[in-house]
C-alpha cells in the first residue's frame, strides 16, 4: 500500500507547533524531533519557513547533511510570491526553491477580505500569485501542496472566490489543497459539509488543517476525512498557537484503531506514547497526563467499581488495549479503592493477594484510614509497596534505625539563611552522627541522612532527589495546617515516588525522604 500516495499524514510540529506560547526550539531540537517523527512513520515533516527565519534556513541546511529519514519527506513552508513580482524573482520563493526540500507547502489567501485588507492587492492578482508560484516550483521539480488560509471563513463570505483559489492552485500543479480552519472556529458537521461541497464542485484533492479553538480540532479533522479528505495535518501533542492544532497522534490512532484505515507503516503506532513523551522532553513542555491515547492517565483507573470489572476483563472499562499505542494500564490506590483495586495493584507490583481475603481487606482499610489523614498513594507507588510489604511479610524493610534528627535555620545580617541538620542513626551495626548543611531545612536533612547511610550502603551515592512537591491539606488552619509532601527519587536508571504527611513541612518531608531511601535500598538489595 502506497501510504504517501493514497493518504498523507503531514506533521507541522516544527513550524506551526513551534508557534505555541513558551515553546522555543533550537535547530538541534528540531533535528531531534524530526527523527522521532520519522520513527512514528509520518509521511511528511514540515521543517519551517526557510528564508523568512534564519533558524529554519539553517535547519534545512543541516537536515540535508544530518537527517537520514526512513519514512518521511521534508517539506518547506512559505508564501506565494509578492504582488507585482515574478515568482522566479521573489527572494522568499527562491529560498523555498533552494531549501533542498522535495516538497513545498505554500500558504495562500483564500478569504477575499484577507486579500484586500492584509495583502492589499486585488482578487485577480492573488489568483495570479497562486498560479505563478505553484507553476514555478513545479517547473523546478518540487512537489507543491497549498494551504488555503482562512478557507472556511472565506467560504462563508465568498464561496465562489474561495473555490476559485483552490481550482487555480490545483490546475497549476498543486498536488493537494489543504483547507485551513485558521481561526479554529469550525464544528465537525460544518467541516464535513464544506469538504463534501469542495470535492463535488472542484474535483481537487483535499487536505485538512484544523486549530483547536472550539476543542474540535481532532473531530473536525476526522469529519473532513469521512467526507473525503486524504491529507491530514497536525502536530505532536497538539502543540500550536492559542489552543493548539489537531493532535496528530489522536488523529492517526482514531483512523487506524477506530476506522480501520491504515495510515502509518505497520506496527509503528505502537511507539506513539514513547515518541509523544520524547518530543515533550525536547520541547520542555510537560506532557498532559490526560491526553488521549498517550497520556499517563489515559488508561488509569481509580474507582473500585472500575477495578472490579477490569479484574474480570480489562476491556470493560477501556476502549482498547493500551499496547496498541505503546501505553500501559495503571491502577491507582486511593480512598475510593475496593478489594479488586488492591489485588490488581498488588499484582502489578509483584504480590499475589488473591488467596487471602482478610489480608486484602486489612490493606484496603488501612489505605482508607491513611488517606483520611492526608496520605495519597495515587502517585506514590513506592510508599504503597512498602505498606504492602509491611502487611504481607509482617514487617517493614529496615536498613537503618533513626535515633533522632533535628534541623536549625540560621540567618545573619546581609547573608542568606543557612540550614543545618543533625541525624543520629545506626546502619550496618555502626552508629553514625552526621551533620549536613543545605539551602533549606529539607535540603539539609536530605544531605545529613544520605551522608550517614552511604557509609554503610555505598549505592546510596547514586540516589538523587529529582522532584519535590508540597501541598497544604487544610488551608483554613493557616500555618498549623497538615502538610503532604511527594518526593521523586532517581538512581539514574529508574525513578520512584514516596509520600509523607505531618503537622509541618519538615516532618512530612522527613517521612518521604526515609521512604525514598528505604525503597531504593530494597530495590538495589534485591
Amino acid at each position: 500500500m502506497d501510504l504517501q500516495g493514497s493518504f498523507h499524514v503531514y506533521d507541522t510540529t516544527l513550524r506551526d507547533g513551534a508557534q505555541q506560547e513558551g515553546l522555543n526550539l533550537s535547530v538541534a531540537d528540531k533535528l531531534t524531533i524530526a527523527r522521532q517523527l520519522d520513527r512514528l512513520g509520518v509521511g511528511y515533516i514540515e521543517g519551517g519557513w526557510p528564508g523568512a527565519n534564519p533558524k529554519d534556513t539553517e535547519f534545512f541546511r543541516r537536515a540535508a547533511q544530518e537527517l537520514d529519514l526512513k519514512h518521511a519527506r521534508l517539506a518547506a513552508f512559505g508564501a506565494t510570491r509578492r504582488a507585482g513580482v515574478k515568482a522566479a524573482d521573489d527572494l522568499l520563493v527562491a529560498a523555498l526553491r533552494d531549501s533542498g526540500a522535495s516538497v513545498v507547502t505554500l500558504v495562500a489567501k483564500s478569504h477575499d477580505r484577507h486579500v484586500t485588507l492584509a495583502l492589499r492587492t486585488t482578487l485577480e492578482e492573488n489568483l495570479a500569485m497562486v498560479r505563478d508560484t505553484v507553476t514555478h516550483l513545479r517547473e523546478e521539480g518540487q512537489t507543491v501542496f497549498l494551504d488555503a488560509e482562512h478557507f472556511f471563513d472565506g467560504y462563508r463570505d465568498n464561496r465562489a472566490y474561495a473555490l476559485e483559489v483552490l481550482r487555480t492552485a490545483y490546475d497549476a500543479g498543486a498536488e493537494v489543497v489543504a483547507l485551513c480552519d485558521t481561526n479554529g472556529g469550525m464544528l465537525p458537521g460544518w467541516v464535513g459539509d464544506v469538504v463534501d461541497d469542495v470535492l463535488q464542485t472542484t474535483g481537487v484533492r483535499v487536505g485538512i488543517h484544523c486549530h483547536n479553538d472550539t476543542g474540535c480540532a481532532v473531530a473536525n479533522t476526522l469529519a473532513a476525512v469521512e467526507a473525503g479528505a486524504t491529507h491530514v495535518q497536525g502536530t505532536i501533542n497538539g502543540y500550536g498557537e492559542r489552543t493548539g492544532n489537531a493532535d496528530l497522534i489522536s488523529v492517526v490512532a482514531n483512523l487506524e484503531l477506530k476506522l480501520d484505515r491504515r495510515v502509518l507503516p505497520q506496527g509503528l503506532l505502537r511507539d506513539a506514547t514513547r515518541i509523544a513523551h520524547a518530543v515533550a522532553d525536547v520541547t520542555n513542555v510537560p506532557p498532559a497526563s490526560r491526553q488521549p491515547y498517550v497520556g499517563t492517565s489515559a488508561f488509569t483507573h481509580k474507582a473500585g467499581l472500575h477495578a472490579s470489572a477490569i479484574k474480570v476483563d480489562p476491556s470493560l472499562y477501556q476502549h482498547l488495549d493500551p499496547v496498541e499505542v505503546g501505553n500501559d494500564m495503571r491502577l491507582l490506590v486511593s480512598d475510593m479503592a475496593g478489594r479488586a483495586s488492591i489485588e490488581l495493584k498488588g499484582r502489578e507490583l509483584g504480590f499475589d493477594l488473591s488467596g487471602d481475603r482478610d489480608l486484602v481487606t486489612r490493606i484496603t482499610d488501612r489505605v482508607k484510614v491513611l488517606e483520611q489523614k492526608g496520605y495519597t498513594f495515587e502517585a506514590a507507588d513506592a510508599s504503597f509497596e512498602l505498606l504492602l510489604l509491611e502487611e504481607v511479610e509482617g514487617h517493614r524493610p529496615s536498613y537503618f534505625d533513626v535515633e533522632s534528627w533535628r534541623v536549625i535555620t540560621e540567618t545573619q545580617p546581609a547573608s542568606d539563611a543557612v540550614s543545618e541538620a543533625t541525624v543520629k542513626l545506626r546502619a550496618g551495626g555502626v552508629r553514625y552522627v552526621v551533620t549536613g548543611e543545605g539551602n533549606g531545612p529539607v535540603n539539609a536533612l536530605d544531605q545529613a541522612l544520605r551522608q550517614a547511610i552511604v557509609q554503610a550502603y555505598p549505592e546510596v551515592a547514586k540516589f538523587e532527589l529529582i522532584d519535590y512537591k508540597v501541598r497544604i491539606l487544610d488551608q483554613g488552619h493557616g500555618t498549623d495546617a497538615i502538610t503532604r509532601v511527594l518526593i521523586e527519587t532517581s538512581d539514574g536508571e529508574s525513578t520512584w515516588v514516596t509520600v509523607g504527611v505531618g503537622a509541618n513541612v519538615i516532618e512530612a518531608s522527613w517521612g518521604a525522604l526515609v521512604d525514598g531511601l528505604t525503597f531504593g535500598l530494597r530495590k538495589h538489595q534485591r
